[in-house]
């Protein structure tokens, strides 16, 4: 009789590489693991031999990172998606990516659950499950660490467990951050950050550029166009979607642009403290929101925020695949049939400064708006327009005069 099988969500982390042998000896099943590349750089090398020698019966790693960005990424920053003021979604967009690839890979090899790394501490257990759950709600789930039978409590339990079994141990010493790597960001957890009162070791904690103070004193400049609310140029060259993120990272992480440093509001309730790297991502939102302050009605920008919100809170808590997210992008995509045009942006020591945009679109029109010209706007009509805007007001004045007589 053939053994089950299970797939496993992959990294070759420490949490994974337990994960192999542990699913082994406690279900006596097939080990596929999965790893899904959504721009990890060259964390994946060598991850197929490493995962077989670790037990794993295959070892898929799937590039992911173009798919990452078209469905994930630009529809989130066609909503100007940022979680509670500060944090890009780095992590939260590409869960629901990965776990499709998972449910896709377990149909293919006839896998009867799919198990995960994510502590029952953290926002990913949520994120895998739910796609999981709305995708194939037939297949098991496995969560090592909310099992009775996992048996460890930290990460020293974890290197004892994978040296009785002569399983060498993915760590570096005196670099354990928590780290979570893709095309779009970096995040840093753990060590100093832990406690909220102490500043971020940035000489030892960055990986994707320098801190502001190490930035060149000279600004960068740098051009995006835009149509339909992707960017499809950068300084006047097309370019994909990899490439773009690829050298916007390039030119911010050299500027110090885009390093977050935030206590969040996890789905489980807690806090967490953590440090956020997306220079390239930061530059896009800005420039995006730069276009839509020119070509977006009052009415409409007033809505987007509202709706924005909400969405954010979707993707934050793995609720990609879902009614009203799927609304919501679809709104965003009609929002966005306007967001067409070119952003010019400085960069310069962290800060990024807006250097001038155009778009056919534009509702700016300088006829009316300038203060030397003015043909299309008549001052007299404020006298009426004031008038009636503030009749509420005089309204309930005039009574409160006559309350006091």
């Amino acid at each position: 009789m053939a053994k089950e099988k299970i797939v496993l969500a992959y990294s070759g982390g420490l949490d994974t590489t337990v994960i192999i042998p542990w699913l082994k000896e406690n279900y006596d099943a097939e080990v596929i693991a999965v790893c899904g590349n959504v721009g990890m750089g060259n964390e994946t090398d060598g991850l197929e031999e490493k995962g077989l020698k670790t037990g794993a019966s295959k070892v898929y790693v799937e590039d992911l990172t173009e798919e990452f960005l078209t469905d994930a990424v630009f529809p989130c920053v066609k909503a100007n998606a940022v979680y509670e003021g500060k944090y890009l979604l780095g992590t939260s967009m590409a869960r629901p990516i990965i776990a499709k690839r998972l449910v896709e890979i377990a149909r293919k090899e006839g896998a009867t659950a799919i198990c995960h790394g994510a502590t029952g501490k953290g926002n990913d257990q949520v994120r895998f499950e739910l796609t999981i759950k709305a995708l194939a709600p037939d297949l098991k789930i496995i969560a090592p660490w909310r099992l009775e039978t996992w048996g460890m409590q930290s990460r020293e339990d974890e290197v004892a467990y994978l040296e009785a079994r002569g399983i060498e141990a993915p760590v570096k010493k005196g670099d354990s951050y928590s780290r979570d790597r893709n095309i779009w960001h970096i995040s840093h957890e753990g060590l100093e950050l832990e406690d909220p009162a102490n500043e971020p070791n940035y000489d030892h904690l960055l990986k994707l550029g320098v801190s502001p103070e190490k930035a060149p004193d000279v600004p960068t400049y740098v051009e995006l166009e835009f149509e339909k609310g992707i960017c499809t140029k950068l300084n006047g060259e097309t370019v994909t979607a990899t490439e773009l993120l690829t050298k916007l990272n390039e030119l911010g992480g050299a500027n110090g642009v885009g390093i977050a440093d935030i206590c969040e509001n996890r789905v489980v309730g807690m806090k967490s403290r953590g440090v956020y790297e997306t220079p390239g991502g930061t530059i896009l939102y800005y420039a995006h929101r730069e276009l839509e302050y020119l070509v977006l009605d009052k009415q409409t920008q007033a809505w987007n925020e509202i709706c924005s919100t909400k969405f954010t809170e979707l993707v934050y808590s793995g609720e990609w695949y879902t009614p009203l997210r799927e609304s919501l992008s679809a709104y965003f995509d009609s929002v966005n049939e306007v967001v067409t045009g070119t952003v010019k942006l400085k960069l310069y020591k962290g800060n990024i400064i807006p250097a001038g945009a155009t778009s056919p679109y534009s509702l700016y029109n300088e006829s009316i708006a300038s203060f030397t010209t003015g043909e299309l706007y008549d001052h007299k009509d404020a006298n009426g327009f004031i008038n009636l805007f503030g009749l509420p007001l005089k309204v309930r004045a005039m009574m409160k005069q006559n309350l006091d007589k």
